[in-house]
């Protein structure tokens, strides 16, 4: 399942992330690491960018970069 696919107040644990090098990097220097729980916080109006919230922190993101990340629900 991806990051994309969860549903508000859904909890989740990132598998693994997918996409260009470019953005692999941006995620990680961001938080975003194998391993790193979290919570979908809400989507935004039209469905895109969506907020999650990780490490005491909240953060968006794009549908189309959350549809490259794997993930498990807790």
């Amino acid at each position: 399942m991806t990051l994309a696919e969860l549903s508000v107040g859904n909890r989740a644990r990132i598998l693994t992330l997918g996409g260009d090098e470019e953005a692999v990097e941006r995620m990680m220097e961001m938080g975003l690491v194998e391993g790193t729980e979290f919570s979908l916080v809400r989507f935004a109006p039209l469905g895109d960018p969506l907020e999650i919230k990780t490490r005491g922190y909240h953060l968006t993101l794009r549908k189309a970069e959350a549809a490259n990340i794997e993930v498990e629900k807790l």
